[in-house]
């Protein structure tokens, strides 16, 4: 699933590709793809593009005439710069953007096609697109406290429980998290633009190795070495530090505990 660092980066490697670029034509292969009508798609014909900017996960590029074309990838859909004379990946290419500088493919791996494009007129009608998030780079810590206590959730960072309530955090667990998130998500940033080397992304993925605990079960946390462990619902799996967010405590892992019920062991201890 591309993140936030990941569609920063998208943004950054649009905007030295395409800014000031004439948008000649886009050829849509998947009828699925368009969630709009009015306007239509062609009316981006020709049009120069005047910017590239992000609302929340999505990308917008902003044309003449106050023309948008928004972009979500949701979680399998991708963008590909292609080199001069290459074709666009096989059948998982939903669309080709043709500028006079190149073409982008829009790519979605899987059948589930949830990636989108819309097109709309009108600052008003991008508006639209904002569903309230809160750029946390530039939030204050109040505006972030304010509201992560307006509604009750689970979250899974800065070394805390994957199953504690935002409801019972303390305020030095809450100002945690906001100074983590932060500097976690200015850090990402600055690594996969350092590996990009100014190339356009083309390894964009949910897990990396460099995680401390996504998508690491069984190996060791760089923080502590203990085995990240992890607990399984319905189709999600989230992975975690039994020493560094519980207290040594394991968590019930749907997949497993039914099956051993007394036996599911209760500490890190007691696994080894």
């Amino acid at each position: 699933m591309p993140e936030l660092p990941d569609v920063e980066l998208y943004r950054e490697a649009l905007t030295a590709r395409i800014a000031g670029a004439r948008l000649m034509r886009v050829d849509v292969l998947n009828p699925f793809l368009v969630r709009t009508a009015v306007p239509p798609l062609d009316a981006a014909t020709g049009k120069r593009v005047l910017g590239v900017r992000r609302i929340g996960k999505r990308i917008v590029l902003s044309l003449e005439d106050d023309l948008h074309i928004v972009i979500h990838l949701m979680i399998a859909g991708r963008l590909r710069w292609l080199a001069e004379g290459a074709k666009p990946p096989g059948r998982i290419t939903l669309a080709v953007f043709h500028f006079d500088t190149g073409r982008l493919a829009f790519t979605e791996a899987g059948s589930k096609r949830r990636a989108s494009v819309h097109v709309v007129h009108g600052d008003d009608a991008l508006a639209t697109f904002d569903m309230g998030g809160l750029e946390i780079a530039t939030l204050s810590f109040d505006a972030f406290d304010a509201r992560l206590t307006s509604e009750n959730h689970t979250l899974n960072r800065a070394r805390l429980s994957p199953l504690a309530l935002t409801s019972k955090l303390d305020v030095a667990q809450r100002k945690r998290l906001f100074d983590a998130a932060r500097e976690v998500l200015r850090e990402w940033t600055r690594r996969l633009a350092d590996q990009a080397h100014g190339a356009f992304p083309d390894k964009v993925t949910a897990f990396r190795p460099e995680m401390a605990v996504h998508g690491r079960y069984g190996q060791p946390c760089p923080v502590c070495a203990a085995p990240v462990q992890r607990i399984v619902y319905a189709q999600n799996e989230c992975n975690y530090c039994a020493v560094c967010q519980t207290g040594g405590t394991l968590l019930a892992d749907r997949a497993l505990s039914r099956l051993l019920h007394a036996s599911w062991p209760r500490s890190i201890d007691e696994l080894g």
